[in-house]
């Protein structure tokens, strides 16, 4: 986690540190297991290129989760996430393994927002941050807004 944060010490326009993902055909078939989500689009070659994607494609909750995960780690213990939205605007794809623990040569997603808005309501400090994942060409694929509310 990153060091902890104050309401007070945060200004509209600061970047949250960007966490980097590596998604594997590995990571996949965990990510399936542990929530269920075994449509064959995200592990079947031959299933996801007769779709027109070409290939398997990353769970759309994944990224969320990689989102999530961003927020949480930069405001730590200093407050809660009130509100959180998602939308998924393009495909990404996972890196093939290169061995049973290292995976081959490919993309890192990068997951990163700013700051938007900060206000307080009577006692309540708020912040709206707009977070995104984006490929290795720079492509924003995952959008996300949170509100995040400040002990």
């Amino acid at each position: 986690m990153v060091s902890q944060i104050s309401w007070e010490n945060i200004k509209v326009g600061d970047e949250i540190p960007a966490l980097p993902k590596v998604a594997t055909t590995q990571m996949l078939v965990k990510w399936a297991g542990a929530t269920g989500d075994f449509n064959p689009i995200h592990y079947e070659d031959g299933f996801a290129a007769a779709h027109g994607i070409g290939k398997p494609i990353i769970h759309g909750q994944l990224k969320r989760a990689w989102l999530v995960q961003l927020i949480t780690d930069w405001i730590g213990r200093a407050g809660t996430i009130e509100k959180f939205s998602c939308q998924f605007k393009a495909i990404d794809y996972p890196r093939q393994m290169k061995s049973m623990t290292e995976p081959a040569e490919g993309e890192t997603h990068w997951c990163k927002g700013l700051v938007k808005k900060k206000y307080a309501d009577g006692d309540k400090h708020y912040l709206e941050c707009e977070m995104w994942i984006q490929n290795g060409k720079g492509e924003k694929t995952t959008l996300a807004n949170a509100t995040i509310i400040f002990r």
